[in-house]
């Protein structure tokens, strides 16, 4: 089972292909393949990368489905004596992504044009 972990709003999520995640609310349209860069670990079966502290040429590929809100939090402010009752509500919003594949990427340097050696 290859799963990766991934840094995204000063979070850390555990990811796996085929799954759905929420994260931070990002302004890109529904449908929209995104690249998510800041990989910190993959891990195929036995063999795990760990970055130091991100694994350099790795990215996930996404696509995303849309935006959700979260759970309510109720926030009750209350002083004894003094008459003084307030209740505010707040939900955040999320993006629903689901992740299509985790890539390593190519260890090996491309050589360019011209750039052989010789």
């Amino acid at each position: 089972m290859r799963y990766a972990i991934i840094e995204n709003g000063g979070k850390q999520y555990k990811i796996l292909e085929g799954k759905t995640i929420d994260i931070d609310l990002m302004q890109v349209n529904p449908g929209t393949e995104i690249k998510l860069d800041n990989v910190l670990l993959v891990s195929d079966g036995d063999k795990i990368n760990v970055g130091t502290p991100l694994i350099s040429r790795a990215n996930v590929s996404a696509t995303v489905v849309g935006e959700v809100k979260g759970p309510k939090v109720v926030v009750f402010k209350y002083r004894p004596r003094n008459r003084y009752r307030v209740k505010t509500g707040h939900r955040q919003k999320y993006t629903r992504v689901h992740i299509n594949k985790i890539s390593l990427g190519s260890n090996k340097k491309k050589k360019e044009d011209g750039q052989d050696g010789s």
